[in-house]
């Protein structure tokens, strides 16, 4: 496969988010000299292109190149994607990385001869963050001396877009947004910073620092600068971690590399050990000392050193807990950190300011006792149980095999079995007081944690846990997978009634692809055609890939559902056709476009070239229903998860298709 797809054109329908350039490093290289090709794409708004560094068997296509090779040169490195994105993503159940905006990449060759002349083919694919659409891409770059007849280029692929009656069926595709992951770690970061407040450490201080204020003149004034200044000293913190977290390479690094995520993992162990009682993190009681004698100088200069005393002797209870935030940033967006520190000291400085504001709400405090040290120790299962995700990450980067998914639920179904028990006043740790009885928040708790439990059960035998996404490993990572053995068996079986029984055998590329849900179908338009001539049914023709991610959210959400089901198993022969699947074609099927004029010599580029010749469309998912000669009954359909639509769409092509 010399180069997957190539779009060099496009007409009025269809649609190119991706503009590649591409450039030598030193056009005029001699014999022996090892040059750079660094390769540009222009993303277009509300789309990503996929890198090149993730594992390709997750599903979508990876970006990739491929040389003609010749005598005048040599690949001299690896194909390198510069500083891509990385997520979690979900539905792929695994680390992807990409790119928005701008994607670069680079390749070193060895030039061998004076008249040099390198032929590449890039390839790739695009989706959509809006219209939930993905399309499989590429470009051809020559490159060449000047000695040799074809001379340099930078090669520019042009887009001519416009948006078509498919790009209509706007929703949200669930793919990386760095918006929302900062959002949710803020609100983590708030949730964490309120429990920091209930702590032996904070609890007992808030008394003590409102009767400083209401015993002041122009004390309202000062309890609020008091209170931004913990505001301001924590998102300091964060300020000094921003351009560790905002570098790609550097947080890329520090989120695969097994050096900094084992640090982490003993950190953590350390932290939940201190707040299990075991031994206290303090600041040096000479740093605390010198702090505190500046607080005692008057004005404003005072309520600023007041506050930061505050941080520093609470910093036994808040150091964990901020250690936390600031090592989950890591690996983020260059204000996450930031946004991280700002959202835990807002909470944790409300009780302070609102008190000091209005004292007379002192009253509705809970009084100091037992029951801080106990949040302490619920703080410490919670950090026992983070601990296990970085050791979780270095076992699937280096393929360990030693944390599967199932072993990191074991573990966690064992941490909340513990915190359980302590929360009943089944266990005990140091510093507990003695309990008699245990009380309605405490039981409230205990049944919230156990419920917590019996939802990781089911995952010990293959249940997604949809809920811990991007937490737990991915589900490839399994031992025992229950649901994916019973899908296989479900996809093997056959259907012991009904029409879906007529099928044409052999179903060509049967052995390559197979359609969801137990459905039947085939794979190749003229044997489609044929069954729907010889069985007088309506074709249902999906374009698809195996990188598609809005094609597998289709088909879980909307082709699941038991009335589309129905009518697929009954009313349509079902025709996938993958526009991304690079197995080679023999040569008699080898077919030369009339739309860019190159050879297709793969089943995913012909499948594509179909698509764009005969429907004007290169967008997946594409969903047309035909009748037995092959043409269009209805307006096509793309990307919509509203079932209703979909089974209107199909009841739509079943009357035309009678009529």
């Amino acid at each position: 496969m010399f180069l997957f797809v190539t779009l060099s054109s496009i007409n009025a329908q269809l649609i190119n988010p991706v503009t590649w350039s591409a450039e030598l490093s030193n056009p005029d290289a001699k014999p022996g000299d090892v040059i750079e090709i660094t390769y540009h794409a222009k993303i277009k708004d509300g789309w990503y292109l996929y890198s090149s560094d993730f594992d390709p068997d997750l599903g979508p296509m990876l970006t990739e190149v491929e040389y003609k090779p010749n005598n005048t040169y040599q690949i001299a490195g690896e194909f390198t994607p510069i500083n891509p994105k990385k997520k979690y993503d979900e539905l792929w159940e695994g680390d992807i990385t990409y790119f928005k905006k701008h994607g670069e990449f680079t390749q070193k060759i060895k030039i061998l001869k004076d008249d040099f002349k390198i032929e590449v083919g890039i390839s790739g694919q695009s989706c959509s963050d809006e219209t939930g659409q993905c399309i499989p891409l590429g470009k051809e770059f020559v490159f060449g001396n000047k000695d040799a007849k074809v001379s340099t280029v930078t090669a520019v692929s042009d887009s001519k877009t416009n948006n078509t009656e498919e790009l209509k069926a706007v929703s949200s595709s669930g793919q990386p947004a760095e918006g929302e992951s900062i959002w949710g770690f803020m609100i983590s970061a708030f949730i964490f910073g309120l429990a920091a407040i209930f702590t032996p450490c904070v609890f007992p201080m808030i008394p003590l620092t409102v009767s400083f204020f209401t015993n002041q003149s122009g004390g309202k004034a000062k309890a609020l600068f008091y209170g931004l200044s913990i505001v301001g000293i924590y998102g300091l913190f964060g300020v000094v971690l921003a351009p560790l977290a905002g570098d790609p390479s550097v947080a890329n690094a520090i989120s695969t590399h097994w050096i900094p995520n084992i640090l982490f993992f003993t950190i953590f162990i350390i932290f939940a050990m201190s707040f299990f009682g075991m031994f206290e993190i303090t600041m040096p009681s000479s740093l605390v000392n010198n702090v505190d004698q500046k607080s005692d100088k008057g004005g404003f200069f005072s309520v600023f050193f007041m506050a930061f005393t505050l941080v520093l002797v609470s910093f036994s209870c808040t150091g964990p807990i901020v250690g936390t935030i600031l090592i989950e940033s890591v690996g983020g967006a260059y204000l996450k950190p930031i946004f991280g520190m700002l959202a835990f000291a807002s909470a944790f400085a409300l009780p302070f300011t609102i008190f000091a504001l209005f004292p007379g709400l002192m009253k509705g405090l809970p009084k100091s006792g037992g029951w801080l040290n106990s949040v302490k120790v619920v703080l410490g299962f919670v950090e026992l149980a983070l601990a296990f995700k970085f050791l979780s990450t270095v076992d699937l980067v280096y393929h360990w095999g030693i944390l599967d998914k199932d072993i990191m639920v074991a573990i966690w179904i064992a941490i909340s079995i513990m915190l359980g028990l302590y929360l009943l006043g089944k266990i005990r740790l140091p510093h507990d007081s003695p309990m008699d009885t245990v009380s309605p928040p405490r039981l409230i708790l205990a049944t919230i944690v156990f419920a917590f439990v019996f939802y990781l059960i089911p995952g010990l035998f293959g249940a997604p846990l949809k809920m811990l996404s991007g937490i737990l490993p991915p589900q490839t990572h399994h031992t025992f997978d229950i649901n994916a053995i019973v899908r296989q068996e479900v996809e093997n079986a056959s259907i012991s009634s009904g029409e879906q029984n007529e099928m044409l055998y052999p179903v060509k590329y049967g052995d390559i692809f197979h359609l969801p849900h137990g459905l039947k179908g085939y794979f190749d338009y003229n044997q489609a055609v044929a069954a729907s001539k010889k069985f007088g049914k309506p074709i249902f023709l999906d374009f698809t890939g195996h990188g598609c991610a809005n094609c597998r959210k289709m088909e879980d959400n909307v082709w699941s559902d038991p009335r589309v089901l129905q009518k697929l198993k009954e009313d349509y022969i079902i025709l996938a056709l993958y526009v991304d699947d690079p197995t080679k074609l023999p040569e008699s099927e080898w077919i030369t476009s009339t739309f860019d004029g190159n050879v297709k010599k793969t089943i995913g580029a012909k499948n594509f070239d179909f698509q764009i010749t005969k429907f004007n469309s290169n967008a997946q998912p594409y969903y047309c229903l035909l009748n037995s000669d092959g043409d269009k009954m209805i307006p096509a359909k793309a990307y919509d998860l509203n079932v209703e639509n979909f089974i209107e769409f199909l009841d739509n092509g079943v009357k035309s298709f009678k009529k």
